[in-house]
């Protein structure tokens, strides 16, 4: 049954890997538990970059960062168009001009990273899936063997009780 269970894999598989990687995914596959918990797994491994990058993202992709940027525009763009006489960045708003290039500037790739890091997450999620719906293709083809020897057996049983029924 173990031959056959291996035999089954490759053939899932489609020959598609070097030989070492072939034989660690049968052997995981057969003899493992393969279900992993890659946000877990990935958050132990973040370094403080990679911490820094998602914080980031995650508050500038954030409705609360959104409306309170377009306050302080506004805020930006009253005080220094109207209300001050002799204001700090009068109109055309230099000063604020130079603000918002830099903001993206630095924003944009800092979001590049955590997307980047995301995509490799979910690159790992993916490749987990697949090694989990290998195995379970596996068991439902073990089930299925053995569903198939107890029907046999069962339909011998019931020819030997028709035998014995007939004898008598």
């Amino acid at each position: 049954m173990e031959k056959k269970k291996k035999e089954i894999v490759k053939m899932l598989l489609n020959q598609n890997l070097e030989e070492k990687d072939e034989e660690e995914i049968l052997d995981l596959l057969i003899n493992n538990s393969i279900t992993i918990d890659v946000d877990k797994e990935n958050d132990e491994h973040m370094t403080f970059g990679e911490r820094l990058a998602d914080r980031i993202s995650e508050i500038v992709g954030s409705w609360a960062f959104i409306i309170g940027f377009c306050l302080f525009l506004i805020i930006w763009i009253v005080i220094n168009g109207y209300i001050m006489v002799n204001a700090l960045d009068p109109y055309p708003f230099i000063l604020l001009n130079l603000l918002l290039s830099c903001l993206a500037s630095l924003q944009a790739p800092i979001i590049m990273m955590s997307q980047n890091r995301q995509s490799k997450k979910d690159t790992i999620r993916n490749k987990n899936d697949y090694h989990t719906d290998l195995k379970s293709e596996l068991i439902l083809e073990s089930l299925h063997d053995d569903l198939d020897k107890i029907l046999k057996n069962q339909n011998k049983i019931l020819e030997y009780i028709k035998e014995k029924e007939n004898n008598n």
